[in-house]
């Protein structure tokens, strides 16, 4: 089901913003006042969801002092635990609570160590402060895309993310020359096979077609600049006991190196001993020498956060410019960021509420918005269950962290032309319904723990919750990025009256709750509207819109 089929199915909406003719705003700096509408815009492209506390935080602030508050990093997390000892099976290396990220390795530990891993993510991306630190992490995991299973040890898988979230918001050339030696991607893409007796050209294909240069009209290398950058990169190796990778000059082939006239016809001079891995450095300053490294990533950078489809007037107006800054700035990322999220085209009304909310937005944002609560890390066993289970909801929707389909990421990210509207088919809008549909309601339960939406807890950090029109209202701006029909208002409205036409009804039944909240009947009245009138909203396509 394409998204044009979805939304007219589906939505009741007074627009369909992806097919309104696209404006030539560019990167202009955005001067109208940094308003609420434009806070929640900024905040659910930059994190998962908005909650309203992320809405406190920016208000009052310019958009500069609010940007300069998203695009800090945020702290080093503490490492996954040994959650899953249990009747079953103990590890015999880590003792349960403890972290096994530098434990031997152990096969049997090994799967469960990665659910460990994903469950610890999950978790972070939960607890994300107001930064856009855990939005960038998932960008670069889709760029730099790596399988659990293929790297085959989950202690290097850990070390691959934080090598991500390390260089999430820093320096993109330092970050290309860390992946290309980080152990994780020596074995996923055989870098730890190539040597000089027989080039592996695995990763050099795609350091140069996915990673840098991508496959743009203008990105022409060769066959023969693929073969050359793998000769280059021969001789690195990992050590499993460290956990690090390791160049090995025996496997090195020292031969010259003659690229194509792509590369203006360079030549990488063969080094023996040590010297050799230096060839590295040079092949990715060869590489960065090219215009279309900054407009690859540019490109992919706008489309995970504006719009999936790149025109003649964007590709002129935002993206050249953006890539010009990214190689003035020597490839640092925050410059980039902050420029797309300061300008005029960003803001543009037919810019929100244009993309299809990916799996991990819609879980992570859901719970995120309504504040669901988690058990604490002194649960830690059942914290880790809890955040796996949000987890699992969004692999069943296609999207499994620490497992992309391939080495090109998830297909919505860059599958032309459908790009996100693969998100939405059959198999999975249902499941996006159901997911919202257990929250709202009975939630998930595990070993008498509970998450679920409290939408009692919800509603009253609203501005007015006793008057049901400004309780639909703020409902809305924090929900949608869309507006709707004053029939839908009007459908939600009678909701909360349960068919009356007085809006006292509605009042009469909250302020009679408020007045006594450890009164059943009362407290059931309202929170049984509320939760038929949140379901609702959580079922229209708007929701599915960010």
């Amino acid at each position: 089901m394409d998204r044009r089929s979805f939304l007219s199915a589906k939505a009741n909406s007074k627009t369909d913003l992806s097919f309104k003719s696209r404006t030539y705003t560019g990167l202009s700096a955005f001067f109208p006042p940094f308003g609420r509408q434009e806070i929640i815009h900024l905040l659910k492209r930059t994190l998962f969801g908005t909650k309203q506390a992320d809405i406190k935080i920016l208000s009052g602030k310019t958009l500069s002092e609010g940007l300069d508050i998203l695009l800090n990093a945020e702290i080093v997390p503490a490492p996954p635990l040994n959650n899953y000892n249990d009747t079953n099976f103990t590890d015999p290396n880590v003792t349960a609570g403890q972290t096994w990220v530098n434990a031997v390795f152990d096969g049997n530990a090994n799967s469960r160590r990665y659910t460990s891993f994903k469950s610890w993510w999950t978790g972070l991306m939960l607890n994300q402060g107001t930064s856009i630190h855990e939005k960038m992490i998932l960008f670069w995991h889709n760029h730099f895309a790596t399988e659990t299973l293929d790297i085959g040890d989950a202690r290097y898988v850990y070390k691959h993310h934080m090598l991500l979230r390390k260089y999430a918001l820093g320096n993109f050339k330092e970050f290309v020359k860390e992946i290309t030696i980080d152990p994780a991607m020596l074995r996923y893409l055989n870098g730890y096979l190539n040597n000089k007796n027989s080039p592996d050209e695995n990763y050099a294909r795609e350091l140069q077609e996915l990673f840098t240069l991508g496959k743009g009209p203008k990105s022409n290398y060769t066959e023969g600049d693929v073969k050359a950058a793998a000769r280059v990169l021969t001789g690195y190796t990992v050590n499993a006991t460290t956990i690090s990778s390791v160049f090995d000059p025996n496997r090195h082939d020292t031969g010259i190196k003659q690229f194509s006239s792509f590369y203006n016809n360079a030549t990488i001079t063969g080094k023996a001993g040590a010297n050799g891995a230096g060839e590295t450095d040079e092949l990715i300053n060869l590489i960065f020498l090219q215009n279309e490294t900054a407009l690859h990533i540019c490109r992919k950078l706008y489309r995970f956060f504006v719009y999936y489809e790149i025109d003649g007037a964007t590709e002129a107006n935002v993206i050249t410019p953006m890539a010009n800054l990214f190689r003035t700035s020597n490839y640092e990322i925050k410059p980039v960021l902050k420029v797309l999220f300061s300008s005029e085209h960003f803001f543009d009304l037919v810019n929100r509420a244009g993309l299809i909310k990916s799996p991990v937005d819609l879980c992570i944002g859901l719970a995120r918005e309504f504040s669901m609560v988690f058990p604490d890390t002194s649960d830690y066993v059942n914290q880790y269950f809890m955040h796996d289970y949000i987890r699992t909801q969004a692999s069943n929707m296609q999207q499994n962290i620490g497992d992309p389909p391939g080495v090109a990421g998830w297909s919505a990210y860059y599958q032309e032309p459908q790009f996100h509207e693969l998100w939405i088919n059959a198999d999975t809008l249902p499941r996006r319904n159901q997911f919202s549909d257990v929250m709202i309601g009975n939630g998930y339960t595990r070993n008498g723990k509970k998450i679920n939406i409290d939408i009692l807890a919800f509603v009253s950090a609203l501005s007015d919750p006793a008057n049901p029109n400004t309780l639909i209202n703020d409902s809305l701006e924090i929900l949608y990025t869309i507006d709707i029909t004053q029939q839908v208002r009007d459908f939600l409205k009678s909701i909360l009256l349960s068919g009356q036409t007085s809006d006292s009804y509605w009042t009469d039944a909250w302020i009679t709750y408020k007045a006594n909240t450890s009164n059943t009947t009362n407290r059931n009245i309202v929170l049984n509207r509320l939760q038929s009138m949140y379901k609702y909203l959580m079922n229209l396509p708007e929701y599915q819109l960010s």
